[in-house]
């Protein structure tokens, strides 16, 4: 750190302040210090900063499942916003409370400043004791005081959804819905059902999935067999690409014949056949969000609330009513 300050002509101070990321510097201070220490190859010990700071800057990840496509986007995005702030990732997974308790007394024993609880995970976390000593935030929940929240705005994007696929003439929306006891499935169907319901619409009977392409085919073939099925609102784009298999074995051309939505605009919409209508989720923005304000709960500042839009991306999957 001396031959820093010294290459750097600031004190060990400064030094100090920029290593420990003090918004007291000014940025061509901090760039100036920044290159001699890229220009030296010094690197912040950080199991000695941890011991002088308390600090480990590491945070975890809590899961309940990597194998669905919006998980391992939403730790994609995590490990990119904690990495630019300096922090490392620990990422655990948890299936119920009772492996929920343990993943919190694992993240604990590493050492960890705080820990972000993604989707399905939030489930149990609104269940479980509050782990003590252990900051969290938690992404897609209702509020709750006792950790910060960040999600998307579901209900908005299936509002929206919905509402695209009346305008173009359906005389009703039907709603291929996530698992029972995910909060972000509830929202999107919540908001599917006010769309109907503000128009004056019945709502038809929900059928339900489990995020899986496969769920989705499996559901799709029922769906297909309605003829009165002419649009179709799926809570993900994993469970929109097996029905778009269903309604293509059963014979019914999309969009000639039933329209499709789906939800995520995860990668591959774009190449699905037909390219997909859907809801845009920002992972990289709820990523962004949750490391902020998980940073914020350690540095002492009050639990966040706050949601990040969606929006609309109409593409091929979606034609007028017949």
């Amino acid at each position: 750190m001396r031959d820093v300050a010294l290459l750097a002509g600031v004190s060990g101070q400064t030094v100090s302040r920029v290593v420990n990321e003090s918004p007291r510097v000014d940025p061509a201070t901090r760039q100036r210090v920044e290159s001699a220490m890229a220009r030296l190859g010094y690197r912040p010990h950080r199991a000695a900063r941890a011991l002088r700071t308390g600090r480990s800057h590491t945070i975890g990840l809590v899961v309940s499942t990597l194998a669905s496509v919006g998980n391992s986007r939403m730790l994609q995005a995590v490990a990119d916003a904690a990495s630019r702030r300096g922090y490392a990732l620990t990422v655990v997974t948890a299936a119920d409370a009772d492996a929920l308790g343990a993943a919190f007394d694992h993240l604990r024993d590493q050492g960890v400043d705080g820990a972000i609880v993604l989707n399905e995970a939030t489930a149990a976390a609104r269940g479980a004791a509050s782990p003590s000593g252990l900051q969290l935030v938690v992404v897609d929940s209702p509020d709750d005081d006792r950790f910060g929240v960040v999600q998307s705005d579901h209900d908005a994007g299936a509002r929206a959804a919905t509402t695209h696929l009346l305008d173009l003439g359906h005389p009703t929306v039907w709603h291929l819905a996530g698992p029972a006891d995910s909060y972000a499935a509830a929202e999107r169907e919540r908001g599917w059902r006010a769309a109907l319901e503000g128009a004056g619409l019945v709502v038809p009977p929900v059928v339900h999935g489990d995020w899986t392409s496969a769920s989705g085919h499996r559901q799709g073939r029922t769906l297909a067999e309605r003829p009165d099925v002419s649009a179709v609102f799926a809570a993900n784009d994993q469970m929109a690409l097996g029905l778009l298999r269903a309604l293509a074995e059963a014979g019914r051309d999309v969009p000639g014949d039933v329209s499709v939505v789906g939800f995520d605009d995860i990668a591959d919409a774009a190449d699905y056949l037909p390219p997909l209508t859907t809801v845009r989720q920002d992972f990289d923005a709820l990523g962004e969000r949750a490391v902020d304000a998980l940073i914020g709960e350690i540095d002492g500042d009050p639990g966040v609330r706050e949601t990040v839009p969606t929006r609309l991306v109409v593409r091929e999957s979606t034609g007028p009513g017949r």
